[in-house]
């Protein structure tokens, strides 16, 4: 029997937490007042020393990997969020392949996405790939889509940053349906997510895939935008792209 409890990880973390990581931590994510991660609490654990207490405790029940996750402290979520990404990649591993498993994590983490508990940039990032990407490889893709909907900015960079695992597979068909939907995007941090996702198009499909694109579409793009997706071009095409925008 599994006896292992989110306060067991809670104390693992304490013995990791650096105080003078605080104040570096809540300005890199924004706590302030009216920023994105307005409120959220950081003990000051590195991402690696986090990592390695998640890889301890990558059998921890889902029941309290929810604890976890219902934390209002910045770390114990990000634990939670390792340990669940860990648990997914392992059971994609096995022979066969646990798809059960892999389908009971998908959905844990989506119900933990849409009632607001993956809420920074760095959590969504660590698990979307995965969670989300992953798991919907060689399924239908409408969810991403309904996200990308969603008025929650975590939500959508979700959508986006889970197209990483099908651009791994040379599939950059729906980057670019979800890119089109999210250009006219308020959020920055939607900006580079889109941007972000476009690049690696043209890194790891082919740059004739993400200049069609671009032809297209780069007049529409926010700057910053345009920049992340334009990062690996040559110089001549970054400045032809930039004097379209």
């Amino acid at each position: 029997m599994n006896n292992e409890t989110a306060e067991s990880v809670e104390v693992a973390l304490a013995e990791q937490a650096n105080p003078k990581n605080i104040s570096t931590y809540q300005r890199f994510f924004k706590t302030g007042e009216g920023e994105y991660g307005e409120g959220d609490v950081f003990i000051g654990v590195r991402v690696p020393d986090n990592r390695i207490v998640a890889k301890r405790y990558i059998t921890l029940p889902l029941v309290e990997i929810d604890r976890l996750l219902n934390s209002s402290i910045h770390e114990h979520r990000q634990a939670a969020i390792f340990i669940l990404v860990y648990r997914f990649l392992a059971a994609s591993k096995t022979s066969p392949r646990d798809d059960n498993l892999r389908s009971e994590l998908s959905t844990f983490y989506i119900n933990a996405l849409k009632r607001g508990r993956v809420n920074n940039w760095d959590l969504v990032d660590a698990s979307a790939e995965h969670l989300l990407g992953g798991y919907l490889e060689d399924r239908p893709r409408q969810l991403l889509f309904d996200l990308a909907s969603s008025n929650q900015l975590w939500e959508r960079r979700a959508a986006m940053i889970a197209t990483f695992a099908f651009i791994k597979r040379k599939d950059g068909s729906t980057t670019f349906e979800l890119a089109k939907k999210l250009l006219n995007d308020s959020e920055p941090l939607m900006h580079k997510a889109v941007g972000w996702m476009l690049r690696e198009t043209g890194k790891r499909i082919s740059q004739k895939v993400l200049t069609s694109f671009l032809d297209q579409h780069a007049a529409q793009m926010p700057r910053i935008m345009l920049s992340y997706a334009i990062e690996h071009l040559s110089i001549k095409q970054r400045t032809h792209y930039r004097n379209i925008k």
